[in-house]
């Protein structure tokens, strides 16, 4: 749902920003001018590819999202898991329709969006902004270009273990050993995104705990060494 958030509570958030971080304070309050926030609960449904949202570009201020793709028959796949910092929505900066939307999978989930137009005439002041830009754009383009190309030469095993091995980094990096992460990824989910079947996966989560990878119960899993994925 759409949140009133008070003028420095919204400094403070987009400041964290890596995209803002290196902003003054009146380029900040410019930013801040042009923002909207949503919240969501884990489980709600956030659409930004209908009406008015088909204009805007959203960053993730706090908690972890799923993106999910719907095709022509109407079957769902997730496509991406988004945590702090990630850019989604229009993030290409045209108005495309697109047949997705986000899920909140943490308990509270709070979500930046601009306009496009608000958004471009900023990057358009500030061309240390558009270059930080275009690198996030470039890292998220990287990651599913990385992921397509698992898909093609990698089985399925091992593009299971890569992926555990980047859900790790990216929620404890620096982190090697005894790494516990919240279990917020049903089986489904994972299989999707590693294009395989809950079944295999709930296989290869098996074959991993005996081998002493990994443990898991209902709420974390707790890699032993990132190392031996």
């Amino acid at each position: 749902m759409l949140a009133s958030v008070p003028y420095e509570t919204r400094y403070w958030y987009l400041r964290n920003h890596k995209l803002f971080a290196a902003l003054n304070r009146e380029e900040m309050q410019e930013i801040c001018l042009i923002t909207n926030f949503k919240t969501a609960r884990k489980g709600d449904i956030l659409y930004f590819s209908q009406n008015e949202d088909l204009t805007r570009i959203f960053t993730l201020k706090h908690g972890v999202l799923k993106i999910v793709e719907v095709d022509e028959e109407g079957r769902e796949t997730v496509k991406d898991v988004l945590r702090q910092g990630d850019l989604f929505g229009q993030i290409t900066l045209d108005d495309r329709p697109t047949d997705e939307y986000a899920v909140a999978m943490t308990d509270y989930v709070t979500v930046c969006s601009f306009k496009i137009s608000d958004f471009e005439n900023v990057l358009a002041r500030n061309p240390s902004l558009a270059i930080g830009f275009t690198k996030l754009v470039g890292l998220r383009l990287k990651r599913l270009e990385n992921r397509y190309a698992n898909l093609m030469f990698k089985d399925v095993r091992a593009r299971f273990l890569l992926f555990l091995k980047e859900w790790a980094t990216r929620e404890a990096p620096g982190q090697r050993q005894n790494v516990t992460l919240k279990n917020y990824l049903t089986h489904q989910d994972i299989a999707s995104l590693i294009c395989s079947t809950r079944q295999t996966v709930s296989q290869l989560f098996s074959e991993c705990r005996q081998a002493g990878l990994l443990d898991y119960d209902r709420t974390t899993l707790t890699i032993e060494d990132v190392g031996r994925l």
